[in-house]
């Protein structure tokens, strides 16, 4: 579960800074490709997206029960990858955070 939601924080962190820029319609659930998108307008967002996008494997498989094969997300996914997805969202969270502030 807490992989699932890291990756949807991290999205809507993304998203958040994208809308704040301007943009009216944002669509999509990548956090690559929302960091790319991100770095239109802040290109520093580059500079983690391929560390952040190891939350998009994390899109379907946990969410879905046959989402992996001859498995369940409980069996795969352990405590470690939990903390590991949390602590990313975490990141996206502040980066963004910080950008948005002041």
């Amino acid at each position: 579960m807490a992989c699932f939601l890291a990756q949807q924080v991290a999205e809507k962190a993304l998203k958040a800074f994208i809308y704040a820029q301007g943009e009216e319609v944002v669509l999509g659930h990548s956090v690559e490709r929302l960091c790319q998108a991100a770095a239109q307008w802040e290109p520093a967002f580059s500079e983690s997206v391929r560390r952040w996008s190891i939350l998009d494997g994390y899109y379907v498989p946990t969410r879905y029960p046959n989402g992996l094969p001859d498995s369940i997300p409980a069996r795969v996914y352990t405590r470690d990858s939990a903390e590991e997805a949390v602590a990313l969202a975490d990141e996206v969270v502040r980066f963004v955070g910080e950008r948005l502030c002041c």
